[in-house]
């Protein structure tokens, strides 16, 4: 299985998540990859959608490899694994961390245009993303997700890496993943179309699912 790009992914998890249509949902992108595949969601099930706002933390020298992850309301993860094997030292993940929580306050602005994110008390959290590496930008969602309020949390991803797949059964209700394969690579590679994602289709995309969820 490969996907042709967000939207043909978006397409297909919503199939697998139709349990879900009619229950008190609110979808949740990370951005910026996450959101077309959450709109896709969230228009299948005809859900509100929201942005979930994380940000990475990558190795200082090596940025593409998590280190952990933040996400709004102080939410921090940290995978030790990597931060052992790369022998970082705490001043280098302060400064990463103080630069990345900067990043993620301006898209929190940007994204949201100063307005409060969508009520998640006593509903269903569909936490989604475009893929999962290493897990640690999934794990801070889901954390967030819970301190706001969402009495079940459902994780619902493309594709993933087995083992942090597994891992993250243990900090969600509900884990879907529509291709676990064994090697893994990276997320882009089971992608035809893995194009960036820039600030202004995930502020269109939450627009257009706002207008038309109040339809």
């Amino acid at each position: 299985m490969r996907f042709t790009d967000r939207i043909d992914a978006g397409q297909r998890l919503a199939k697998r998540l139709g349990h879900l249509r009619g229950a008190d949902v609110v979808v949740l992108g990370l951005p910026r990859g996450g959101v077309p595949v959450a709109y896709e969601v969230a228009r299948a099930l005809g859900a509100p959608l929201d942005v979930i706002m994380v940000r990475k933390l990558g190795l200082p020298h090596q940025p593409e490899l998590a280190m952990g992850a933040i996400g709004e309301g102080g939410v921090r993860v940290s995978n030790d694994d990597v931060v052992h094997r790369a022998a970082v030292t705490g001043p280098e993940i302060a400064f990463v961390e103080e630069r990345e929580r900067h990043e993620l306050d301006q898209q929190a602005k940007r994204f949201r245009a100063g307005e409060k994110g969508v009520d998640l008390t006593d509903r269903t959290a569909i936490v989604i993303d475009d893929g999962i590496a290493t897990g640690s930008t999934a794990a801070a969602a889901c954390e967030v997700a819970r301190r706001r309020g969402a009495a079940r949390v459902v994780l619902a991803v493309p594709v993933g890496a087995p083992e942090s797949i597994e891992a993250l059964r243990d900090v969600c209700d509900e884990v879907v993943c529509l291709l676990s394969p064994s090697f893994f690579m990276a997320v882009g590679s089971w992608y035809d179309d893995f194009s960036s994602v820039p600030d202004a289709e995930v502020t269109a995309l939450l627009q257009r699912a706002c207008e038309s969820h109040a339809e």
